[in-house]
Parts: structure tokens; sequence; C-alpha cells
């Protein structure tokens, strides 16, 4: 489905239902599928339909397959998707990329909820199931969340449900006991804007009330070559790049999570500001040493 998406969203000229299949057979070929035919292409529109929520259908005055909804909010996202699917087929041993893709594949506890959470979503049911909070290392149940998204994070998927009110995030792997409420529906809320949401924090943990502090950070050139292929968050930009240092600014929230990935990559670190950051992670360094040298 996401490869028929793919085809008619960047066709830009008359793509007749054969053009289309040939497209779309070239492409599954490669990862590994064959003979994809015309009734399965029109039976796959009805499903792209149910799953994504989009219309594929032949426009007459352009003459070719269009979809009718706008995209330009989710073309990085389905793109994302194809290449998770093409990583997916390489835990298939039948699959041709099994020869030479080398996937890491971690499987965490109660990974089926994520089917039966998109069909809550989709159909608009409330949810309910029992918690883990590793922070607070206590077990509790959820009576009732208005499940909204699912959202990847640092390797680890999250429910997004509102729940009292609020909209909070749930770790999947925490999840236990899940139960759809299919005899309640509810109204899913369309105008959240999630990228904006997250804007300001690293990860899922999102905290209001902590202020958004501006951030310098000086590397060595060889880790500064590693955070310019992958930022540490969306508002990195470079300072200085030479031959002597990588300096860099950053704008967010300073949660846990952020302190445990500046310590992942702190071989050359240097926190320049702000200065309460620069005490925590000279704390952090103090208490480990003593733990090692005891």
């Amino acid at each position: 489905m996401l490869v028929i998406i793919q085809k008619v969203r960047s066709g830009r000229r008359y793509i007749s239902q054969q053009e289309l299949l040939n497209e779309v057979n070239d492409s599954m070929e490669i990862r590994g599928y064959k003979d994809i035919s015309g009734k399965t292409l029109e039976r796959d529109f009805r499903h792209i339909e149910e799953a994504f929520g989009l219309t594929i259908g032949f426009d007459v005055k352009l003459g070719c397959y269009a979809i009718k909804e706008d995209l330009s909010n989710r073309e990085e996202r389905l793109e994302e998707l194809l290449f998770n699917f093409d990583l997916l087929n390489e835990l298939d041993s039948h699959s041709p990329l099994h020869s030479y893709i080398l996937a890491e594949h971690h499987r965490p506890p109660h990974s089926n909820n994520m089917a039966i959470l998109l069909a809550a979503i989709r159909e608009q049911h409330p949810v309910q199931f029992v918690y883990e909070d590793y922070r607070k290392v206590t077990t509790y149940q959820v009576e009732r969340a208005y499940p909204h998204y699912l959202k990847e994070s640092q390797g680890r998927w999250y429910l997004l449900a509102f729940n009292d009110g609020k909209l909070k995030s749930y770790g999947i792997e925490r999840i236990s006991n899940l139960c759809i409420l299919d005899a309640e529906t509810f109204s899913r809320r369309m105008n959240i804007n999630v990228a904006e949401l997250y804007r300001d924090c690293y990860g899922i943990w999102n905290d209001e009330r902590m202020p958004i502090e501006d951030i310098e950070l000086c590397y060595s050139p060889l880790d500064g070559r590693f955070l310019k292929s992958l930022p540490l968050h969306p508002s990195q930009r470079i300072l200085v790049d030479n031959d002597q240092e990588f300096r860099i600014s950053l704008r967010l929230r300073i949660t846990n999570d952020f302190v445990m990935a500046l310590l992942s990559r702190s071989n050359s670190l240097t926190v320049l500001k702000p200065e309460s950051l620069r005490n925590r992670v000279r704390d952090v360094y103090r208490e480990a040493l003593r733990r090692h040298e005891e």
C-alpha cells in the first residue's frame, strides 16, 4: 500500500492503470513480491482508504490516478514508513533483502498491543489497561484513555492518549491487560499539532513547567562529524566547525533524557552554558568517579 501511495503521489503525467500496475510490480519485485494484479490494485485502494484515510481515484480532468487528500504534512512520514517496510522485510528469510540487510531487531514486551491500539485510534474507541510507571516504580490501572496517536521516540513506541482531560504518553512495552471499550466511541481531536507539541523537548517527555533554555556545547572535530550527520535536536545550530573544535547551540527543555543523551557522547563534551547544565553534568561525573573508586 505504501508503494502504491508513493507511485501515485509522485506522478506528474497521465498514469493508466496498466502503467501504475507495472511500476508497482517493479518496486514490489525488488522487495521480493511478484504478480500484483489489477484486481489486487483496486482492492488495495480500498484498504489504503481504511488504513491511511487516503482516497485514490481516477481524475478525469487530469487524466491520471490521484490522491484527493492533501499530503503536504505527511510526506516525510510516508517516506519513513516505506523505509521501515523495507527493513521489516529483512526479517523474512524468503525476502531477497535478507541477504544484505542486517537490521537490529528488538521486540519489546506487549508489542502486539500496537495493532490493537491502531484499531482503537481508527475506530475511535476508548481503551483501558494496566500501566507500569518506571520512574515511580509502581503499577496502576488506567480505566479510560482516549487514544490519538502512536509516536516513536529513541527507539521506543508510545501511545498518546487523553486521560483526565490531559494528553499523556504511555510506553507501549509498559502496557498490559489492554482492552478496547468497543461499546463506546469518542470524537478524535484533529487540531493537535503534535510536531509543535514536542518541538522544545528531547524525546517524549515534555513538561511545560520546565523552562526552554539556550544551550551551548563544545565537542572535538571527530564527534562533530557524527553530530552533523545526526543532530541532537532540530534546534541544533553550528557555531564553530574547524580543526580545533565543533561548537553548537540548542534551544529546548533540559530533561533527564536530554542529559542522558549528552552523556552518551561525553568523551569530548564541554558544556559551555547554561551553568546549571554544566553543574549537572559535572555532578554526574563526580558521582560516577566516586562509585568506581569504591
